[in-house]
C-alpha cells in the first residue's frame, strides 16, 4: 500500500525548467512542502522522491494526517505509532 501510495503521488508531481539554464524544479502540489530542485530532471525526480517518503515518514511518526491521492488513503493507527 505504501508504495502504490508513493507511486500515485509521484504521477501528481510537477516539474518547471528553472530560468537561465539553472536545473529543474519539482513538486507534488497534494502534498503541502514537497520539493525539489537539480541539474537535471531525472534527479529532480530522485530528490523529489526522497523527499516525499522523508515528509512521509515524517508525518507519520507525528501521527499528521495524509491526504487522499487516487483514491489511495494512509491511515496511521495512533496506538501503533505510540
Amino acid at each position: 500500500m505504501l508504495t502504490k501510495y508513493i507511486e500515485a503521488a509521484m504521477r501528481h508531481a510537477h516539474y518547471e525548467i528553472l530560468a537561465e539554464n539553472e536545473g529543474f524544479y519539482g513538486e507534488i502540489p497534494e502534498c503541502r512542502g514537497v520539493y525539489a530542485n537539480a541539474s537535471t530532471l531525472e534527479k529532480c525526480r530522485e530528490e523529489l522522491a526522497e523527499v516525499l517518503e522523508d515528509w512521509l515518514l515524517f508525518r507519520i511518526h507525528k501521527n499528521l494526517a495524509l491526504p487522499k491521492i487516487d483514491d489511495l488513503e494512509l491511515k496511521v493507527d495512533k496506538e501503533a505509532v505510540a
